[in-house]
């Protein structure tokens, strides 16, 4: 506790959480962070019922970007930080649905003096921990990488990347799902049916293939951080770009000549 203390009061970014203060009593030190209206990813993103409506795809894109931008900046300073826990419990929304990683309990200093990686006691969340911290205890700055792209495989399809529920096959979300996504058509088949069809084909597409850059073996074969962000964005601006190309049409060719407007249904 005292170590979230010590580093939330030295670092600030507009996707990382807001620690307004604490207090201490005997032995129990006590957090108060910034209040974030919409609570956590993992409710919106799995749960059911009336509360937690399905998230549209330009949102997940939003909360994507965000929450990269976060990871991105812990990774640029001189002496990187490893977040070590990043899954969707741990990201928060506010009430506009702007992303802010929580929960730094387990952050770790990353490598120096030349070295590639840290040796450290395995800790983190068993689905998202990248394979070789599990395997070695070797923590890579892109282990952090690894955990994102997992998150953005359970934004693709809507699945959580452990359930015990679903077929023995099925069980572990990245072993299963990744042959589906270097496919156009078997990615349709992944992608969440809460979407109702209504994301960017060829965005959703590109997304893939930027998740499975991401749970690359190797972590040296990993994009960082801020090549993540950079693909994202330009993943959403298609998105804006087909909008405008669509409204222009309309301008051009229903509004001004005048004719009439057939109304149907068109994926954007």
């Amino acid at each position: 506790m005292h170590s979230v203390v010590n580093f939330l009061g030295r670092i600030s970014h507009p996707n990382l959480v807001k620690l307004l203060g604490y207090c201490m009593e005997d032995n129990e030190l006590l957090l108060v962070y910034e209040f974030m209206a919409k609570g956590n990813l993992e409710n919106h993103l799995f749960r059911r019922g009336a509360i937690y409506e399905p998230l549209p795809w330009s949102l997940r894109l939003k909360i994507l970007i965000g929450a990269a931008r976060g990871l991105a900046f812990l990774h640029s300073f001189e002496r990187q930080i490893i977040y070590r826990d990043f899954k969707a419990s741990n990201i928060l929304l506010d009430s506009h649905f702007n992303p802010k990683l929580s929960d730094f309990g387990l952050v770790k200093h990353g490598p120096d003096d030349g070295e590639c990686h840290v040796t450290t006691r395995v800790m983190g969340t068993y689905g998202y921990a990248a394979p070789e911290y599990v395997s070695t205890g070797h923590l890579y700055v892109k282990s952090d990488v690894y955990g994102f792209g997992v998150m953005l495989l359970e934004m693709l399809c809507g699945l959580r990347a452990l359930d015990p529920s679903r077929p023995s096959e099925q069980l572990n979300l990245v072993n299963w799902a990744k042959p589906f996504l270097s496919d156009h058509r078997r990615l349709t088949q992944l992608m969440d049916g809460r979407l109702n069809g209504q994301y960017h084909a060829r965005g959703a597409f590109r997304a893939a293939q930027l998740t499975l850059k991401c749970l690359a073996g190797e972590p040296k074969r990993r994009p960082s951080m801020k090549e993540v962000v950079e693909a994202l964005e330009q993943i959403e601006a298609m998105k804006s770009k087909s909008k405008s190309r669509l409204m222009s049409f309309f301008n051009n060719n229903v509004f001004r000549k005048g004719t009439t407007l057939n109304h149907r249904r068109c994926r954007i």
